[in-house]
């Protein structure tokens, strides 16, 4: 059975299952890939640039990415699109080819999904953080559904909303294990408790 094969947006973030993905889109390719997602009602995969540029030339990307779906859609004043996504299941990336057009299609292969897995009480003030900060955020998350009991849902959030780096945010979305990710989100925390 062939994998199998979906638009790819190259992006310099990391996009998170469950998370929002705010966008402004310009290029032609991505116009029409947005086009084709919302009459079709299929989504699109995002993953993190290693080498490259997300306007332009081909980029290097991560192997494992998000499929994002879009939610929301506006024409700026600007005459840019503004496009909300939101993040659904993640994917490994077998193989990736380029249209004439320039936009990108990867051979994937969907991941399962985390099983969901109760807060365990060493990370119950992550969970106690987080409903802090996004009650902060304001409209970007007003529409995401909150699990603050679920490991996997509070690692993803707190990994897309701290202020680490894109190769660290990555390694976060590749993690299999939703306690191993709160974990290694620990000592990150304090640290910025400590500077802040």
């Amino acid at each position: 059975m062939s994998e199998p094969e979906i638009p790819l947006f190259p992006l310099n973030t990391v996009l998170f299952p469950g998370g929002p993905l705010p966008l402004r889109i310009f290029e032609p390719r991505y116009l029409d890939m947005v086009s084709r997602c919302l009459k079709g009602g299929h989504g699109f995969g995002v993953v993190l640039i290693r080498e490259g540029r997300e306007a332009g030339g081909p980029a290097s990307t991560a192997a494992i990415g998000t499929m994002a779906r879009i939610v929301d859609w506006d024409q700026g004043e600007d005459g840019l699109l503004g496009v909300t996504a939101h993040g659904q299941g993640r994917f490994r990336l077998h193989g990736a080819r380029v249209q004439d057009d320039g936009l990108n299609l990867g051979q994937v292969e969907f991941l399962a999904p985390e099983t969901r897995l109760p807060i365990a009480l060493r990370h119950a003030r992550l969970a106690r953080l987080l409903e802090t900060v996004l009650s902060d955020l304001g409209p970007l998350y007003d529409a995401i559904e909150k699990d603050y009991e679920d490991a996997s849902w509070v690692g993803y959030r707190l990994a897309e909303l701290l202020p680490i780096a894109m190769p660290d945010k990555q390694a976060l979305l590749e993690l299999e294990d939703a306690e191993a990710r709160l974990d290694a989100l620990l000592p990150v925390v304090a640290s910025l408790q400590r500077d802040g």
